[in-house]
């Protein structure tokens, strides 16, 4: 097996937190023990991902605070929350408040754009406004002013007899703003993350633009952010492709496994819509075999850190048998170490 330049530093991981629409509270509890479970064995983060008007978590936040209650070192992130979903003031309450829960621990990833299958939404969602709102990433930057601490209001000091009112978003949230992610999937996108001193997510969905070859696009994404970000080399850039360890799964796990990848597999082999929007094979095998395929990766070759996306559709025990096998098999064949408690 190939020896990579330097052991990978952070290891988390990803999940949409699916759940049943006429009994959802089972699969948002499945989902807290996943991450409980993440912390036990060691891994750096745990992220949500976000889906409005679908049967996965639609409030990342939410579940995120009820998860800071049960967990004491992981990080907990989103990759990624879509902006144009959300009110850039109320959105950097809510992360604040969450961040203070979490005792510093919270990495929001966002987006920007309109939202998913906006013209069926964008009645219910700002029926007075639609034509109005910014989608472009000014709404980021509102964002990243509230959480900064930036002026929100130009009142402030005592009013009355009992109310204090502050002129910036409270509470303030010390160091939020160092951890606010970007998910960029194209080269604008990771240099404008850069210059903007935002951390990099990068996914197993891209545009193609250098070539169409995914890992060399993605390597041209990570390298753009770097050379646009004040940190250089050492900006944060965070990897998420698929990975499915089979090391102690049975034999129907991995037969079920081997169908979900085969099914997914054509998708790989052409560029899709006006964007050219590009999908990586997901990784399926042993330990052993996942982490040469990843030693020869253009990208991750420049990857320090990373968070394994699970797959969407499979059930609680496969997570816990993936997720142990991230952390005791893949993680150390990647030169990765444990979280150990303190």
């Amino acid at each position: 097996m190939p020896t990579p330049s330097s052991p990978l530093r952070k290891m988390g991981f990803l999940t949409i937190g699916l759940f049943d629409g006429s009994d959802p509270g089972p699969g948002h509890e499945s989902t807290l023990e996943i991450i409980q479970l993440g912390e036990q064995l060691g891994f750096n983060s745990a992220w949500l991902r976000h889906r409005h008007l679908q049967f996965g978590i639609s409030s990342p936040i939410a579940v995120l605070a009820a998860a800071s209650q049960r967990t004491s070192r992981i990080e907990l992130g989103t990759a990624v929350m879509p902006l144009g979903w959300e009110n850039p003031l109320r959105l950097a309450e809510d992360l604040a408040t969450v961040d203070i829960l979490t005792g510093g621990r919270l990495n929001p990833g966002i987006s920007v754009g309109p939202p998913m299958n906006w013209e069926h939404v964008r009645d219910a969602l700002y029926p007075d406004t639609a034509d109005a709102e910014d989608f472009t990433y000014g709404r980021v930057e509102r964002l990243l002013s509230f959480v900064a601490g930036e002026k929100a209001s130009d009142l402030s000091g005592a009013q009355g007899v009992v109310e204090v009112f502050s002129d910036r978003v409270e509470p303030h949230a010390a160091g939020l703003r160092e951890r606010m992610w970007y998910g960029g999937a194209s080269l604008r996108s990771a240099t404008w993350a850069g210059e903007h001193r935002m951390n990099f997510l990068t996914s197993s969905v891209i545009q193609a633009e250098d070539s169409e070859d995914f890992a060399l696009n993605q390597l041209a994404q990570v390298r753009a952010f770097r050379a646009a970000h004040p940190g250089g080399e050492d900006a944060r850039v965070s990897q998420g492709l698929v990975v499915i360890p089979t090391d102690s799964a049975t034999d129907e796990q991995k037969a079920r496994y081997t169908a979900y990848v085969e099914k997914r597999l054509p998708r790989t082999a052409t560029t899709h819509g006006p964007r050219r929007m590009m999908f990586a094979p997901d990784l399926i095998g042993s330990s052993e075999q996942i982490a040469e395929q990843l030693y020869a990766h253009a990208a991750f070759q420049e990857i320090h850190e990373v968070a394994f996306a699970l797959p969407f559709s499979f059930e609680h025990a496969d997570y816990v048998q993936i997720l142990t096998d991230m952390a005791t098999r893949l993680g150390p064949a990647l030169g990765w170490k444990p979280v150990t408690a303190s």
